[in-house]
């Protein structure tokens, strides 16, 4: 399979081959996201607590934050496009081991497994995304990746919880190993091979991925996502006990937010290659809003609504900005700093379903969005802070090294 040569959006085959990615991001966003919507239903046939069984999110979470940098770095000098079409074949193998673990154990360690091909996968699509376009329109190629997972909260997550409600659980997972087998065709038709953006063995990588400057933008990501799944991992709880809403209704809302989350992460990925650090603040004032307005109005069906639109809008959008800031940061070490953001954000996602489960049985489930209001208020610091972080300078102008977002810092060597 040839190389591709970097070209803008707008070439049919290099569209393609970036929605084949969103389409693989479709499958595995799905998989992580849907299990907020049977939780209750697992919880119930596998006789856990509702708390208990959110520890099925963060052990995703956890597969994608530990596992998934661990295969990387394991696989750091194999073809993209290997591992692309490899993590998505043990993908559907362990969602159908799900599908068939009757204890909640192994549903555990069913999820671990697919978040660790879930963090390899998505690294190695940024990786082979920004590969594919110019480099000021990278930041919308990284939205097109990335919007496969806000995509999934739009039709995915509502359609795999209607599937749950009326089939079981189990089915849920069953439609989510179909729709990673459909991802590995097309992912195996329409993407070529790309040159890697970083360079250099593991070592070489991890100098440039572990640098204070990537480690503090990941550090401001852990808050930034951990805040959000403080009060996503129980939505569903909370929009049946407060809001007074449940059956289909439930996935009513949770489409009003995906709708929205996909059309923030879409437009995101534009703002991120005007100025990703501007973006990454004013989405952390809106998510602000947005969880002050779920706490303060959460009786309210029409402002619950409003409320999750606004948070959709930017929880998603920012994820562009975040996956461009911290690939531009780790400079050389580009591909394994692809994962590690991935990773960070899990982390987050991981610390926030604890934390929410901790609020829940602390408080109850009406006072989980004001928990997570004020850690996204503590993120707003952090955020500002990582706009002074500066580029390292590319010591060659190879193809696939990654520049800034326009707006962001001035370059300084790269060992600075």
């Amino acid at each position: 399979m040839s190389t591709a040569t970097a070209s803008g959006p707008g070439g049919t085959r290099n569209n393609l081959a970036l929605g084949a990615l969103g389409l693989g991001a479709f499958a595995i966003g799905t998989a992580e996201l849907v299990i907020v919507g049977v939780l209750n239903l697992i919880a119930d046939d596998l006789d856990v607590s509702l708390s208990t069984a959110g520890l099925l999110v963060t052990a995703y979470a956890l597969g994608i934050s530990v596992g998934g940098p661990l295969v990387t770095a394991a696989t750091i000098k194999a073809r993209r496009h290997t591992l692309l079409c490899a993590a998505l074949v043990a993908f559907v193998l362990g969602n159908l081991a799900a599908v068939f673990a009757g204890v909640f154990g192994l549903l555990v360690v069913a999820r671990v497994l697919c978040g660790a091909l879930h963090g390899l996968f998505l690294g190695a699509a940024s990786a082979v995304a920004t590969g594919l376009v110019a480099p000021e329109h990278r930041g919308q190629a990284v939205g097109l990746v990335f919007g496969g997972i806000s995509v999934s909260t739009v039709f995915g997550v509502p359609l795999g919880t209607l599937l749950g409600q009326n089939l079981g659980w189990q089915a849920t997972f069953a439609g989510v190993a179909v729709l990673g087998v459909v991802a590995l065709v097309v992912i195996m038709v329409w993407v070529p091979a790309v040159r890697s953006s970083g360079s250099g063995g593991l070592g070489s990588q991890a100098r440039h991925a572990l640098h204070p400057r990537v480690l503090a933008m990941l550090a401001a990501q852990v808050l930034l996502m951990g805040s959000q799944f403080i009060a996503f991992t129980y939505l569903a709880a909370f929009l049946e006990d407060v809001t007074g809403i449940s059956g289909a209704m439930v996935s009513v809302f949770l489409m009003i937010f995906g709708v929205f989350s996909a059309i923030g992460t879409f437009a995101g990925g534009r703002f991120a290659d005007v100025n990703a650090s501007r973006t990454l603040l004013v989405g952390n004032a809106v998510l602000v809003v947005g969880l002050l307005g779920l706490y303060v109005f959460g009786e309210s069906r029409p402002l619950v609504g409003v409320a999750l639109a606004l948070w959709g809008l930017v929880g998603f959008g920012v994820t562009p900005a975040l996956q461009l800031r911290v690939i531009s940061l780790a400079g050389e070490g580009a591909d394994l700093a692809a994962t590690l953001g991935a990773s960070a954000a899990n982390v987050g996602v991981a610390s926030g379903a604890a934390v929410g489960g901790w609020a829940l049985a602390s408080f109850g489930v009406e006072d989980v969005p004001l928990t997570a209001l004020v850690f996204a208020v503590l993120a707003l610091p952090a955020v500002w802070a990582t706009r002074f972080l500066k580029v390292p300078a590319a010591r060659t102008p190879a193809a696939g090294a990654v520049p800034a977002a326009a707006g962001d810092t001035t370059p300084v060597p790269a060992g600075g």
